[in-house]
């Protein structure tokens, strides 16, 4: 089966997923696990850049919904000491051995846990840490302890996600963009990215920082308020502006203090031996 004829049986599988029978779903079960597998060598992306911008795919949140119905529960096969798990997702590491982490170059220390589908690239050091199904995390990225990286949430290279910090998921809506992380982002610790908001290149998000699709992005220096989008190398760190309709209040807001120069830069430093 080509891969057009691969999309179109996803796509119709996908439309009439309330009445699918028991032979529907086992014969759909090779061409999901395909696709899964593509996804976790990264061939396939729920978003990719092109032409400057991103395409989103929304045959990938179709293939990892409907790979809900073709797989059942199954406990994981940790080893002795590690804790058990029991679910539909098998986790990415389970049967790899010193070659395959060699092989693929990544560091993963004690406590992470990355669901087959996601896609880890050479160079990235995962401290102990969630990934979720469909995610791409990009050669050279650190994803630190305890932060947590959603479905088909797309990191990109030489990016640092400090301790704590929550990159969005999202399956459903099926139209609904998922969160965009670019090359070279640095993410302060306990920092929330969600709803389909993208970070471009460079940018800097300080410690505590929460974007969603609706929190106002405040240029410090010009008043111009965006949404949805962190501009290349922004600075941009917690803060408010007072409510127009009731002036004795101020709500939350993502405030651009600044572009980041060589001060900036040398702060937010990837170090490169705990890469190597």
């Amino acid at each position: 089966m080509t891969s057009g004829q691969n999309r179109a049986l996803i796509d119709e599988l996908y439309e009439r997923r309330a009445e699918l029978t028991e032979a529907d779903l086992r014969a759909a079960a090779p061409h999901i696990d395909a696709g899964l597998a593509a996804l976790d060598r990264g061939d396939l992306r729920a978003a990719r850049p092109e032409a400057g911008d991103w395409v989103v795919d929304t045959y990938v949140k179709k293939l990892i919904l409907l790979s809900f119905r073709t797989h059942r529960n199954a406990p994981a096969q940790t080893g002795a000491g590690q804790p058990a798990s029991y679910d539909k997702v098998p986790l990415k590491f389970e049967d790899w051995r010193e070659p395959d982490f060699e092989k693929a170059r990544v560091r993963v220390v004690p406590g992470a846990v990355v669901r087959h589908g996601a896609h880890v690239a050479p160079g990235a050091v995962l401290m102990p840490s969630f990934v979720n199904v469909g995610a791409y995390i990009g050669a050279g990225t650190m994803i630190d302890t305890w932060a947590t990286v959603g479905s088909c949430a797309q990191i990109g290279e030489r990016c640092h996600i400090s301790g704590g910090a929550g990159i969005g998921g999202v399956l459903e809506p099926i139209g609904d963009d998922p969160v965009i992380i670019e090359d070279e982002v640095f993410l302060g610790a306990r920092s929330e990215v969600a709803e389909g908001v993208r970070v471009r290149r460079g940018a800097v998000l300080g410690m505590g920082v929460f974007l969603g699709r609706s929190t106002p992005i405040v240029d410090r220096a010009t008043g111009e308020v965006t949404y949805g989008e962190v501009p290349e190398n922004a600075v941009v760190v917690a803060g408010s502006r007072t409510d127009p309709r009731r002036p004795g209040l101020s709500l939350y807001a993502a405030v651009i203090v600044k572009y980041a120069d060589d001060r900036t830069r040398g702060k937010t430093a990837l170090n490169d031996l705990v890469r190597d």
